[in-house]
Parts: structure tokens; C-alpha cells; sequence
């Protein structure tokens, strides 16, 4: 195990460092200008050039790229330009609401995916089946914000019996701020959870099949052991791939939920830091963003490798 995640050591490395490039050059490519943005449109040009000085923007751009990386290796994340604050400091204040949100999100997907493809694949009755096709179809094509928008219909306004705005931590009060969560967190986690059902129903469709499946159905094996120790375990690895990549696409995902929710977490501050030009904050959630995909890809690398044998022994030999 250890030999293969070392070997995947190499791949990780590029990708992180092709990310800080386009992280830094993304926000420069845009139009305006950050001193502007601090400044205001009235500002002198002899003050303009002040800001761009204290900012460090007259510098070269490769100068700054690497004072950039020198201060992201070292934990210096830089101040940010509009308020003057730590960036660490800004994005910290902001984390936990995001990272509640994925979490909740997360274990939603994970469950309600699961449960929905065992659910579609083991089923003998046509009706039924057809109705969680329909239904899985039916969440594959409705993207997360339309998803949260139909949940704050129904079970915010036509039923009212949650919250549709605002956030409560769970740190504070785990009761109320669970309540606050569970609409932004399944208009997250319902289109992808329809992803991972569908593909794990199709895994285990295939997996029954197989002769070990009919040798254990010869052997006496019941049918809840047969599904829950050969066919699931064995249909598992390809529905990790896919949940690891889904972990990725929650935090993109986030930013619309939560300005749908009126959430003050990482996304609406990546959308500020936009309006704003404030370069720092945005190169850090970019990079950010992608480490954590790529933690989420070795994990789910390890989660595979423990199924799989062959993968293992593949990576020894």
C-alpha cells in the first residue's frame, strides 16, 4: 500500500503546482484592477500607485508568484487587500459554515446514493423499480440549485417546517443548526447521490451475475448475506471512485447553495473576493479547493486498494 501511494506521490505534486499557477494567473486575467477596487474610482494616479506598491503589485509577475508559494509553504497566506485582515484569519472565520455543509452533504450522498442503488438493484417488483428509476432520472437532471429551490417550495414555504435562509453552528446549538442545514445540504448531496445509486445498481447487477454469486446461492447462502457480503462488497470499488470525485464537486457546488440559503461560508466569500479583485483570497480558495479534491482522490485511492487486493499486489510487485 505504501509503495502505491508513493508512486501516486509524483502526479500529486504537478497537480498542485499547475493549480497555484492558474490560481495566480486566473484573477490577473480578469478585468479591473485591485487598487482600484481599495481606492475607489477617484482616486489619484500618484495614490493608485501607492496601493499597487503596499500591495505589491508593481512587482514582476513571476517575483510575486513565488512570494506567493514561498508564503502558502511557510503559512504565510498574505493580507487581504479590501480588508486589511489576515487571509488565514478571513478564511477561517468562513470555514466552518462550508465544511458543516459538505460534511452533512457528504453523509447524505453517501447514504442516500448507497441505499438508492441497493435499493434499485435488488428489487424483483417492475413497478417499483420503475419508480426509483424514474425518481434516480429524475435527480440526475435536476442540477443542485434548481434541486434547492424545490425544496424551499415545498418544505420551506408550502410546508413550512424548516428554515429556508440563515445558518445557526452546529458548535452553538446542534439541534437548531441541524435544522438550519438539512435543506442547503440535500439540494448538495440529491443529484449526486442519484449518480453514485444509479452506478452502484449497475455494479451489482453486473457482480450477480458472476459464479461466485450462483455458488453461494448453490451453497444454502441466504439471499440478505449473498447481497450484503459478495454482490455490494464486490460492486463497491467503481461507486468509491465516484464518490471520492463527488466530495470534489460539494465545495463547488456550495457557492450557488449558499447564496440560494443565504449562507455566509467560503462561497460567498469567494463571490466577494471576486466583485472585489482581492487576489489573495481568491488564489488560496482555488488552491484550497483543489488540495482538498486531491486528499478525497488518495483517499479514495486507499479505500479502493482495500477491496481490491489485486491493486495491492499490483503496487508491491
Amino acid at each position: 500500500m505504501l509503495t502505491y501511494l508513493v508512486r501516486r506521490l509524483p502526479s500529486v505534486v504537478f497537480l498542485l503546482v499547475a493549480t497555484s499557477i492558474v490560481a495566480f494567473a486566473l484573477p490577473r486575467l480578469t478585468p479591473g484592477d485591485p487598487a482600484i477596487a481599495v481606492a475607489g474610482p477617484d482616486a489619484s494616479p500618484e495614490a493608485l500607485e501607492l496601493i499597487r506598491q503596499e500591495m505589491g503589485l508593481d512587482q514582476p509577475p513571476v517575483a510575486q508568484y513565488f512570494a506567493w508559494v514561498g508564503g502558502v509553504l511557510t503559512g504565510n497566506l498574505g493580507l487581504s487587500f479590501t480588508t486589511n485582515r489576515p487571509v488565514a484569519e478571513l478564511i477561517g472565520s468562513r470555514l466552518t459554515s462550508t465544511l458543516e455543509l459538505a460534511i452533512v452533504a457528504g453523509i447524505l450522498m453517501v447514504v442516500i446514493g448507497i441505499a438508492l442503488g441497493v435499493a434499485t438493484a435488488t428489487t424483483r417488483r417492475p413497478l417499483v423499480r420503475a419508480v426509483l428509476d424514474g425518481a434516480n432520472s429524475a435527480l440526475l437532471a435536476a442540477p443542485p440549485f434548481l434541486t434547492g429551490l424545490f425544496l424551499i417550495l415545498v418544505l420551506g414555504i408550502l410546508v413550512p417546517i424548516l428554515p429556508i435562509s440563515g445558518e445557526v453552528s452546529l458548535l452553538e446549538d446542534p439541534v437548531i443548526g441541524i435544522q438550519y442545514l438539512i435543506l442547503p445540504a440535500l439540494a448538495l448531496a440529491l443529484p449526486q447521490a442519484a449518480s453514485i445509486g444509479r452506478l452502484v445498481a449497475t455494479s451489482m447487477r453486473t457482480t450477480a451475475e458472476e459464479d461466485f454469486v450462483d455458488l453461494a446461492a448453490a451453497k444454502g447462502v441466504s439471499r440478505s448475506r449473498i447481497v450484503s457480503r459478495h454482490i455490494l462488497r464486490n460492486s463497491m470499488g467503481p461507486a468509491l471512485v465516484t464518490i471520492g470525485l463527488r466530495f470534489g464537486e460539494l465545495l463547488a457546488g456550495a457557492i450557488v447553495i449558499e447564496a440560494i440559503f443565504a449562507r455566509h461560508g467560503l462561497g460567498s466569500l469567494a463571490v466577494t473576493s471576486v466583485q472585489t479583485r482581492d487576489y489573495l483570497v481568491i488564489q488560496v480558495l482555488i488552491l484550497g479547493a483543489v488540495a482538498i479534491a486531491v486528499l478525497m482522490q488518495v483517499l479514495t485511492d486507499i479505500g479502493v486498494a482495500s477491496l481490491d487486493p489485486r491493486i495491492r499486489l499490483g503496487a508491491s510487485a
